[in-house]
C-alpha cells in the first residue's frame, strides 16, 4: 500500500493540491496529514475542507500547534507574524472547520506506524525533532517501528537499532530508501505549504511499508498564486517572502 505523508500544509491550497495530484498519479492509496493544516497561508477554509473530505474517506489526520492555536486563544509561544496569521485565520473559519480541527487527535496509529506532529515523547508540547538525539527520544516513546511527523518544515530521516542512539540519513527527492523493520525509523516529509530548505517546491513523501520503502518528493506548484493571495489578504509580508524564497 502506498501511503502519502503530508505535513505542514499551512493553508497553502496550491501546494496541497499539487502534492495530492502528484501522489495520486504515483498510485497513492492512503493519505496521512501530519498537522498544521492552517496558519501562515491564505486558504485555511479550503484546505481544511479538502483534508476533511480525505478524512471522511479514511485518511489519517493529527493536530498541529497552529491548528490548536486557532482553537485556543490562550495558546502562545509563536512569533509576532505567526500570531497575526492565527488571528486572521480565526476570522476565516466557520463552525465546521473548527469542529474538524477540534476532532483531530494528537497521535494516531496504523499497524506499526505512529503519526504525530512533533515529538512522540510529548505530543501535547509540539516539540521539534531537529536532530538525532531528539529523534531517538521520540522513537523510544513511540512504541512503533515507524514514526511519521512534521513541524520542522525540512525533509529528514532518522533510524535507530537496539540502542538508545539514532543516526541521520539525508534523503534525496525521488530516490526510494530501504526502511527495513529490524530498525526503527522516524521520517519527516518536509512542509507541503512552507518549505524552509531554500527550495520553493512543496514537500511530501510516500511510504510503502509492506515493501519497506520510503520515498521523498518535491513538487513544483503555482507559488506565485499562493504569494499573491497572502499579500492580498494583508497577512505579514514575511510570510509571502518565505514562499518566494523557500526559507
Amino acid at each position: 500500500m502506498k501511503l502519502a505523508l503530508l505535513a505542514d500544509v499551512h493553508a497553502n491550497l496550491e501546494a496541497l493540491t499539487a502534492c495530492l495530484d502528484d501522489a495520486q498519479a504515483r498510485g497513492a492509496e492512503a493519505f496521512a496529514f501530519l498537522g498544521d493544516l492552517v496558519g501562515y497561508g491564505a486558504d485555511p477554509g479550503a484546505v481544511v475542507d479538502l483534508a476533511a473530505a480525505y478524512a471522511e474517506r479514511g485518511a489519517i489526520a493529527v493536530r498541529g500547534n497552529h491548528d490548536e492555536a486557532v482553537l485556543d486563544e490562550r495558546r502562545g509561544g509563536m512569533n509576532v507574524d505567526a500570531e497575526e496569521a492565527i488571528r486572521w485565520t480565526r476570522t476565516r473559519l466557520g463552525d465546521r472547520h473548527r469542529q474538524f480541527l477540534a476532532s483531530l487527535p494528537l497521535v494516531a496509529r496504523l499497524g506499526d506506524a505512529l503519526f504525530v506532529h512533533g515529538s512522540a515523547a510529548r505530543p501535547e508540547e509540539y516539540e521539534y525533532v531537529y536532530d538525532a538525539a531528539r529523534a531517538a527520544e521520540s522513537l523510544a516513546a513511540a512504541g512503533a517501528t515507524y514514526v511519521f511527523s512534521g513541524h520542522v518544515h525540512e525533509p529528514a530521516l532518522y533510524y535507530a537499532g537496539g540502542s538508545a542512539w539514532a543516526g541521520a540519513f539525508r534523503p534525496a527527492p525521488g530516490v526510494p530508501v530501504r526502511v527495513p523493520s529490524h530498525r526503527r525509523w522516524l521520517a519527516i516529509p518536509g512542509a507541503v505549504g512552507q518549505p524552509r530548505d531554500g527550495y520553493r517546491a512543496a514537500c511530501y513523501a510516500i511510504a510503502e511499508l509492506d515493501r519497506a520503502l520510503l520515498t521523498f518528493f518535491r513538487v513544483p506548484y503555482d507559488w506565485t498564486a499562493a504569494v499573491a493571495k497572502v499579500r492580498a489578504a494583508g497577512l505579514p509580508p514575511s510570510l509571502a517572502r518565505r514562499l518566494e524564497n523557500g526559507e
